[in-house]
């Protein structure tokens, strides 16, 4: 047998000790600001004139489910609800047809047999956008539903002096069974990241099935033209490159959340997380740097920490680990509470052990040319 000098498993104890620093920074620098958040109260609310935009492809059943809460929201100013219909082959129209003999302020646009061959959503969102009347925009997605009839109101009392974006948090339905909360813990996971940096002036995405920004922002970027070689990214992509410290909030309110039903099986939702990690690679450097560096240290823990407890001394590493795991529970659950996934802490052992894992399924997604599907 090889006889290992005890001087490399102190090094590789000192590593470890490195990697815990490393996943405290975070915890303590960034995830605290969603986690300890508190809405700023604003001397006088304004109700804006706001366009809702939706597109839909084949979505018929959506449509009819989640439609009339986006089309019920109580809201008393001027705002339209704009349906893109790209080329859908089921009663998507007829449903619209339908719809807008009862909210006047429905607006539905068909695309026509030209654009079928324009690959992704941008090129429908695209239209919507250039569609709409008004300047605040509203972004959510056909499978999507308002958590109550206050999300419009409190998405778009976010705008302030300077505000052009506004990002929000797209919910999962509690459903029973693993899958359920394996994929409610990524979406807070990616929540907690991208709320935690935006708050901490570091913007880097958000989700498109709660998301607004200002017309103008859109038009004075060129809309989705650096990014049109890349079927998907129009949320995630589009908020990297034009959010900054200065013109971006976040609405964390259970009220401003939207609602969506979560794959039923583990290789529909693998290969749409799959298909949503291609984008990462094109962030800017920064957010690149500090995604990576968190998930490679987050994915070195475990190893780092079964080697140390039995090769240097096991006390010590769990002393060490016992930090960590302390502050995590602790912030974890505040942040839970904040998204309304509270149900979730008492697994967030079994999902941290958990993640290394999905990040061996998805990280060949970030080198991987992206499929060319229209979500």
């Amino acid at each position: 047998m090889i006889n290992i000098p005890p001087i490399v498993w102190e090094i590789i104890f000192y590593i470890f000790c490195t990697v815990i620093a490393i996943q405290i920074f975070y915890y303590l620098f960034f995830f605290t600001k969603l986690a300890f958040y508190k809405k700023k109260t604003k001397a006088v609310s304004m109700q804006h004139p706001v366009s809702i935009v939706v597109c839909a492809k084949d979505e018929a059943h959506n449509l009819a489910n989640h439609l009339p809460g986006i089309l019920v929201q109580d809201y008393k100013t001027t705002h339209e609800v704009v349906v893109v219909n790209d080329n859908s082959s089921d009663d998507t129209k007829y449903l619209l047809d339908e719809f807008k003999k009862s909210f006047k302020n429905l607006n539905h646009i068909e695309l026509s047999q030209e654009a079928k061959l324009i690959e992704g959503k941008k090129f429908p969102l695209s239209i919507g956008i250039k569609s709409a009347k008004h300047e605040i925009l509203l972004l959510t997605d056909a499978d999507c539903v308002p958590s109550s009839e206050n999300w419009l109101y409190t998405m778009q009392n976010a705008y302030d002096e300077g505000i052009e974006v506004v990002l929000g948090y797209g919910a999962y339905r509690k459903r029973k069974g693993i899958l359920n909360k394996l994929i409610r813990f990524e979406t807070f996971h990616t929540a907690l990241q991208y709320f935690s940096y935006a708050l901490a002036g570091l913007p880097y995405m958000g989700v498109g099935r709660n998301l607004s920004y200002k017309k103008e922002v859109f038009l004075r970027n060129k809309g989705f033209s650096s990014i049109n070689t890349i079927p998907s990214g129009d949320d995630d992509l589009f908020i990297n490159k034009v959010a900054t410290k200065q013109n971006t909030a976040v609405v964390i309110d259970p009220e401003a959340f939207t609602l969506s039903n979560p794959k039923k099986t583990w290789s529909e939702w693998m290969n749409q997380k799959y298909r949503h990690y291609t984008t990462a690679r094109f962030y800017k450097p920064i957010h690149k740097f500090l995604l990576g560096l968190y998930s490679f240290s987050l994915f070195c823990i475990y190893p780092l920490l079964a080697v140390s407890s039995i090769f240097y001394c096991w006390w010590l590493a769990l002393a060490v680990f016992g930090v960590r795991f302390l502050l995590q529970a602790i912030i974890l659950f505040k942040a839970m509470k904040k998204l309304n996934e509270k149900d979730l802490w008492v697994w967030f052992l079994f999902f941290d052990l958990w993640m290394p894992l999905y990040y061996l399924f998805t990280i060949p997604a970030i080198w991987k040319s992206p499929k060319r599907t229209w979500s």
